[in-house]
């Protein structure tokens, strides 16, 4: 009990210390050890690295889980080492919807089997979402979210203790300064005074004081370089935490573009089942959409978005089965169903039976029998070949 009461009492004495210390420092009436400018500049990249990793990893979880009460709830399991509940998504409960709603309006009406069809595909985007949420959550949340959770309290910590050494310092040379200006005083009040006064003790008594100032300032100063040099070692470790974040951001983005490109032929696949099936439900009708389905990656680079967007068939997939391939050239529009088409979007045409585009020129458009819904015959003057339906508006 004794002990304990001694260290509580020094902890209190060093902890006042610190204080007056620190509240010099800040009315400008004590000196400040002041840090070199490498170590000032691994500090503030340090500062920086902590905030905006929290405002990534924020955002990331607001894009995989907009619902704030669910965000809440995951938290809280994550907190109590639960697992965190299966969750249906957005696209399987539309999904879930528009099944229930086929079985009840007639699963065999041209409704009821459009429904059907539109839920089995957005039963997919749902199950590609979910996959996109897993993944990212433990190739990307989890390095940044063991980052703040382990390294930089770490940091934290050192710094705190170097804070603490920085203090103790400063303390012991502004005892040091005092003590050795005492003696000085003491000195000089010495020479003027008689001996019969006995001056000389306490000559000795600030002298050997100023003495242990000094022992102190070498090991106050010894201690704050060592915590200078871990905290120092732990700050240029920012650099290999940039390397890790670099490597999972990257992952992000494969599993990112994964995602979009599973949804992409998804809705890709049930835009031609819908065109296939529009035909027998509407006929007569043009077979088309007035508004672009998907638009292209880039509207200023077509030829990144040529390569990239699902060709059509070729002037050989347009024909019969067992005939020969016709030249564009010698196919006849049809007596009626031409229409006029705005470009929406610069095209340049993949090979000689395309028609390259330019945006905002009209063109007549048609359609051919068997012809792939995505695709139609474009005419210019004499020019003639085929267009992707996703650049044109049509306009009568």
């Amino acid at each position: 009990m004794d002990f304990n009461m001694k260290k509580l009492a020094s902890d209190a004495g060093i902890f006042f210390t610190r204080a007056v210390q620190f509240t010099e420092e800040k009315f400008g009436q004590a000196e400040k050890t002041e840090l070199d400018a490498h170590f000032e500049s691994l500090l503030a990249r340090a500062d920086s690295t902590k905030n905006w990793t929290e405002k990534i990893l924020r955002q990331t979880e607001v894009l995989l889980q907009p619902n704030p009460s669910a965000r809440v709830e995951e938290f809280l399991y994550e907190k109590l080492d639960r697992k965190v509940p299966s969750r249906v998504t957005n696209g399987e409960l539309l999904a879930q919807y528009m099944a229930e709603a086929a079985s009840e309006l007639g699963p065999t009406t041209p409704y009821g089997k459009t429904l059907i069809k539109v839920a089995e595909a957005e039963k997919r985007l749902g199950a590609a979402e979910r996959d996109f949420i897993h993944t990212a959550s433990i190739n990307f949340l989890t390095p940044l979210r063991n980052f703040l959770e382990g390294d930089w309290k770490t940091i934290s910590k050192e710094r705190r203790l170097l804070q603490n050494r920085r203090l103790d310092l400063d303390a012991s040379k502004a005892r040091l300064k005092k003590a050795k200006a005492a003696e000085a005083k003491a000195t000089c009040e010495g020479d003027t005074v008689p001996d019969f006064q006995e001056t000389r003790p306490r000559n000795y008594i600030l002298s050997a004081s100023a003495s242990a100032a000094e022992q102190e300032l070498r090991v106050a100063q010894t201690e704050f370089d060592r915590q200078a040099e871990v905290t120092r070692l732990l700050l240029e470790g920012i650099s290999s935490t940039h390397v890790n974040h670099l490597r999972c951001l990257h992952e992000f983005v494969e599993s990112q573009t994964t995602y979009y490109a599973q949804c992409y032929r998804h809705m890709l696949d049930l835009q031609k089942q819908l065109g296939s099936s529009q035909g027998a439900i509407f006929p007569g009708t043009f077979v088309g959409t007035a508004e672009p389905a998907s638009p292209p990656l880039s509207s200023t680079s077509p030829t990144t978005t040529a390569a990239t967007m699902p060709m059509g068939p070729s002037v050989a997939d347009l024909a019969p089965p067992g005939e020969a391939a016709l030249r564009l050239e010698e196919v006849a529009p049809p007596a009626s169903g031409t229409r006029k088409a705005r470009v929406l979007y610069d095209y340049e045409a993949a090979d000689s039976s395309e028609l390259a585009l330019l945006a905002d020129e009209l063109i007549t458009v048609y359609s051919l029998p068997g012809m792939d819904p995505d695709w139609l015959i474009g005419e210019r003057g004499n020019k003639k070949g085929k267009v992707p339906v996703t650049y044109l508006e049509l306009l009568s």
